[in-house]
């Protein structure tokens, strides 16, 4: 079992973790944005303007709790129609 959350990254986010993915333990949504924030200034920048979805369901509570083995998109806005 994975003891760990994927956190995958697309368009602006992926530029600014300049990495399509990384590993982090598991917490609230709000904790693992704010750990990946404290070490990255530009993904502090962009995951403001994210939104996210676990396992492929759209999350906006950041206080939900994510689960070692859980997948979590960082999707900032797209341009476009």
């Amino acid at each position: 079992m994975d003891l760990e959350v994927e956190l995958r990254f697309f368009a602006a986010a992926r530029a600014a973790a300049r990495t399509g993915s990384e590993h982090v333990p598991p917490g609230t949504l709000s904790q693992i944005l704010n750990q990946l924030s404290a070490q990255n200034e530009e993904l502090a920048r962009v995951i403001p303007q994210c939104s996210f979805l676990v396992d492929a369901l759209a999350v906006h509570d950041l206080d939900c709790e994510i689960s070692a083995g859980s997948v979590i998109d960082v999707l900032p806005k797209f341009a476009g129609g």
